[in-house]
């Protein structure tokens, strides 16, 4: 609806509204699809020993580069399939707040300009255009309601992106999808209102920890089945406990052939960290490692290892 305001005595008044014209009504009604989990950008101290992690022990290849001018790498694209990333990012960006090594997420759309208008027309503070990214591909950067860098990424034909299909995907890929990312988030009804609200993620599982507190809140993307976690919590956390907090979930089929399979591995003798497969609260097998810096990389598998789905948690969120 168009508000249309008037002036009384100096002062202005709300005095009725009148509906849009088609085209604007369209574009606040319409949003175009979210299909999946893109890409988790990280900052790293060490590329060197980032890389060590990320390919030599989980056996991924990067797919390309972007460099500085003066020829050093400013972003490593570690390339899990031909839709999903890691983006290893070797500057903190200069709007970092209280991020740990999160740098920010990705999803994936086959229309960034659609997002764009949708969001605008949902009050969302975005850039007047979509940016052309260097590897040829549309982007769209706003912030999430705690301050979370976002990114929609609209993959174009004549990208390095599409351009490397079906290159650099070796056999000794530990996963080839990314389950989930998982980010902090403050006052959950204030995310709910953005992300289901706005951009249509759907809830379908929620967790605690204790049983008296919410702690996770799944959400899948509204056309696809990646899923974003909420991760709950009350106070501020520091670096590590942000590293645990802000995650990558791989997803893998069997996690006793994932581990053995690691444990093989040249570099898994510069990985002194113990590998322990434990059940989660979902009823899922997992297991966590920590890239050199700090920043969780969760292994999980598709089902619960009963075969029976684990009841939502009734349990409040934190205060």
């Amino acid at each position: 609806m168009r508000r249309v305001l008037l002036p009384v005595l100096g002062v202005v008044l709300i005095a009725f509204s009148l509906p849009l014209p088609a085209s604007h009504a369209a574009d606040a009604a319409q949003r175009p699809r979210i299909l999946g989990v893109a890409h988790m950008a990280l900052y790293v101290t060490d590329i060197g020993l980032s890389r060590r992690f990320y390919e030599g022990l989980l056996g991924y290849a990067e797919s390309h580069t972007l460099k500085r001018p003066d020829g050093s790498d400013r972003i490593v694209f570690i390339k899990i399939n031909d839709d999903q990333f890691i983006e290893l990012v070797t500057e903190l960006p200069k709007d970092a707040q209280n991020e740990g090594h999160l740098h920010h997420i990705g999803f994936y759309t086959d229309s960034a300009e659609g997002v764009r208008r949708y969001l605008a027309s949902r009050q969302v503070a975005v850039p007047e255009t979509v940016a052309k990214t260097q590897n040829g591909n549309l982007i769209l950067n706003f912030k999430d309601p705690d301050g979370h860098g976002i990114e929609i990424v609209q993959y174009e034909p004549n990208s390095r992106t599409r351009q490397n299909k079906g290159k650099y995907l070796p056999d000794t890929r530990i996963s080839t999808h990314i389950y989930h990312v998982g980010v902090t988030i403050g006052p959950l009804e204030r995310a709910m209102d953005f992300y289901h609200g706005i951009l249509g993620f759907n809830e379908f599982w929620r967790g605690s920890s204790s049983g008296k507190v919410l702690s996770w809140v799944n959400m899948r993307v509204p056309d696809g089945d990646d899923y974003l976690e909420f991760m709950l919590g009350s106070g501020p956390s520091d670096a590590k406990q942000l590293g645990v907090k802000n995650h990558i979930c791989l997803v893998v089929p069997n996690l006793d052939d994932a581990v053995a399979k690691l444990q093989t591995r040249v570099a898994a003798a510069n990985y002194t960290q113990p590998i322990q497969i434990r059940t989660g609260v979902n009823g899922k097998r997992q297991a966590n490692l920590f890239d050199p810096d700090g920043t969780r990389v969760e292994l999980m598998e598709p089902q619960p290892a009963s075969g029976k789905p684990v009841p939502s948690s009734t349990a409040p969120p934190p205060q």
